[in-house]
């Protein structure tokens, strides 16, 4: 399998990213300049954590006129994966991949923590090597994590079980004592209609090797990996 890893200008997560596909997974990786078009066959795209073109109008606004965009869209409709990641997550809502925005922290300030997640499916790619229920652990770092849709949209995406992951005690519980930033619903991650593409606000990248304090992360992309292994097979 191929990974690509889209780098914009502010892009902080990209080498984190290509470091879990290509040396902790072993797998092939490349980086995709977000001024190109051509995806270079990759299997899987992932957009990054980071602070794209530094944030300017709103997160990831300037980021979704990027030319790779266009691919990626292409990519996403075709029913191939893509994974946004904390900025990324950003991107595809600007791009109109993912319904919803992104707000300030409830508390206003910058958020660099580990959290528990709730996975609530697991019949995504993304999700195949989880256990719906299990709970994992891995780290945020963003000013604009703030979940929020109209309330009208949201009883649409819950009734359509598209959220995947949400904040979570280590027991499992969604409280609001576990909700770092105020999200709706204590929501997490989100995918599109067709399950493809995710949108998530903490870092698998960055929990995927126990030196990290955490390899929870890890399962997310081996759930790739999995999933698309048995389609070809």
């Amino acid at each position: 399998m191929k990974f690509g890893v889209v780098v914009f200008p502010g892009s902080n997560c990209d080498h984190d990213a290509y470091h879990v596909a290509k040396h902790v997974l072993g797998e092939k990786a490349c980086f995709l300049w977000h001024r190109d078009s051509d995806l270079r066959e990759c299997d899987v795209i992932v957009l990054p954590g980071g602070f794209s073109y530094g944030d300017y109008l709103r997160s990831g606004a300037i980021a979704k006129f990027s030319p790779i965009m266009e691919s990626v869209r292409n990519h996403a409709q075709r029913g191939l994966p893509v994974l946004g990641i904390c900025n990324g997550f950003q991107i595809l809502q600007e791009s109109g991949l993912l319904p919803g925005a992104l707000l300030r922290n409830a508390g206003l300030k910058f958020l660099c923590q580990p959290v528990c997640l709730r996975t609530e499916r697991n019949d995504l790619p993304f999700t195949a090597g989880l256990r719906e229920g299990q709970v994992l652990e891995m780290p945020i770092a963003h000013n604009d994590g703030n979940f929020f849709l109209p309330e009208a949209e949201l009883r649409r995406l819950e009734e359509a079980n598209r959220v995947v992951f949400r904040y979570a005690e280590r027991n499992g519980e969604a409280s609001a004592r576990a909700n770092p930033n105020g999200s709706l619903n204590n929501i997490a991650g989100i995918v599109n209609e067709r399950g493809n593409v995710l949108g998530l606000m903490p870092h698998p990248e960055r929990a995927a090797e126990p030196i990290l304090g955490s390899a929870d992360g890890r399962l997310i992309f081996e759930s790739l990996l999995g999933s698309l292994e048995t389609v070809r097979n």
